[in-house]
């Protein structure tokens, strides 16, 4: 059993062995309630914040040895999904920290629990480098930089900093290749300099805010090369998978689970909507009855393709141990198609809702803004298809995203 807050700020225990979707439903009701105050906020509702940690959703990929649910990425699809249908801002910070909490298995046992194994509350989240720089002095590296798209990041205990790395002759370290070296600094909260920047259509309860180090002091211990084998110290078969392949399909899950939200409140609206000039409902319309048909196919299609490809990967890896070029290009297939696929079925949803839609007391009009700003993220890139494209046609896929 893990120690966790509860709703009331009181501790309470969650267990590990329990099932994190189950968990992620209990919570649906608090999430569609306090959804408009994250958007007014721009940041997680202290509610919501309490409710993820009473059920210990921000570990559910985290090892079990660290107090995680330590599930498969078709059980965190599930979650995202569940989460983001009720709350997008919460699915997706909840994505992010999951993909961060994957470092677990790159840093020292003695750090990992000082982040995630000692603080029932404990988070780590980072944002993209702007501009960074780790100089490397004895024991470790003194850090300046400047970091964007920081989500979920006021609400974490810990905060990465990606950071290309300066040797002592002023230099930058590179691979054998020639390519520059990051690494990821790990850092407590109390150290960063947030600025507020976080002013977007969509997706404004993340607070995906921008965040400063100025010559901090951070350990060897507390950095991590992400993803690198020589540097995992956790050899069980998931880590097989990266932090890609937790966006990949965790902010697919965001999309699908907005979309879920969007079509489920639309036949719940067809139930007594008359639309003007018409005596029947919405739910007496032939168009209607095809066009629902038709999208719940297109959006569950998307989910089982991308259930499918884990499933795939994951079979791979008990075979094999390791991925292979097909299972990566099948999972970024599966993931940046089930993002293109979600954004029309919210679109269709949003459409076919009329009028009711555009009012901003109306749940449509912010899930429609949520869904354009997590199609607008790296994991939807439609250049990604090109890639999947030359792996079909024989050729190499040259791309930094599989």
């Amino acid at each position: 059993m893990n120690a966790a807050i509860d709703l009331n700020g009181q501790f309470s225990s969650f267990d590990p062995a329990a099932d994190p979707v189950a968990k992620a439903q209990s919570i649906f009701a608090i999430l569609r309630a306090e959804s408009p105050k994250t958007d007014s906020l721009n940041q997680l509702t202290p509610t919501i914040v309490d409710a993820l940690h009473a059920h210990g959703l921000y570990r559910t990929l985290l090892p079990k040895s660290l107090n995680g649910y330590g599930v498969g990425l078709q059980t965190f699809v599930k979650v995202i999904e569940t989460l983001a249908s009720g709350d997008a801002s919460t699915g997706w910070c909840v994505c992010q920290a999951s993909g961060c909490s994957m470092a677990a298995a790159y840093v020292d046992n003695e750090v990992a629990r000082k982040i995630w194994g000692d603080d029932p509350r404990g988070v780590l989240a980072w944002g993209f480098q702007l501009q960074a720089r780790a100089k490397v002095v004895p024991g470790g590296y003194e850090v300046t930089g400047h970091w964007g798209f920081g989500s979920g990041g006021h609400h974490a205990t810990w905060m990465g900093a990606h950071c290309h790395i300066e040797l002592p002759d002023g230099s930058l370290l590179k691979d054998d290749n020639g390519n520059l070296i990051e690494r990821t600094m790990m850092v407590p909260q109390a150290a960063l300099q947030w600025t507020p920047t976080w002013d977007v259509v969509g997706l404004r309860g993340t607070g995906s805010d921008e965040y400063r180090l100025e010559n901090v002091f951070v350990p060897q211990a507390h950095s991590v090369r992400r993803d690198i084998d020589a540097e995992r110290r956790i050899n069980e078969p998931f880590y097989q998978f990266t932090t890609t392949s937790a966006y990949s399909t965790g902010f697919a899950a965001v999309s699908m689970g907005i979309a879920r939200g969007m079509l489920d409140d639309l036949k719940a609206l067809a139930q007594t909507k008359k639309p003007s000039h018409t005596a029947r409902t919405l739910r007496d319309s032939p168009v209607m009855h095809h066009l629902v048909a038709q999208n719940e196919a297109k959006l569950r299609s998307a989910r089982a393709f991308v259930l499918e490809a884990i499933a795939e990967a994951e079979e791979t890896i008990r075979q094999t141990g390791t991925l292979t070029i097909e299972n990566k290009v099948m999972m970024r297939l599966a993931t940046t198609s089930a993002i293109h696929r979600a954004k029309e079925v919210a679109e269709f949803a949003y459409h076919e809702a009329g009028a009711t839609a555009i009012f901003a007391s109306n749940p449509f009009e912010r899930r429609m803004r949520d869904i354009h700003a997590s199609a607008q993220q790296v994991q939807g890139r439609t250049a990604h298809l090109e890639v999947c494209g030359q792996y079909f046609l024989g050729l190499q896929p040259a791309a930094r995203h599989l």
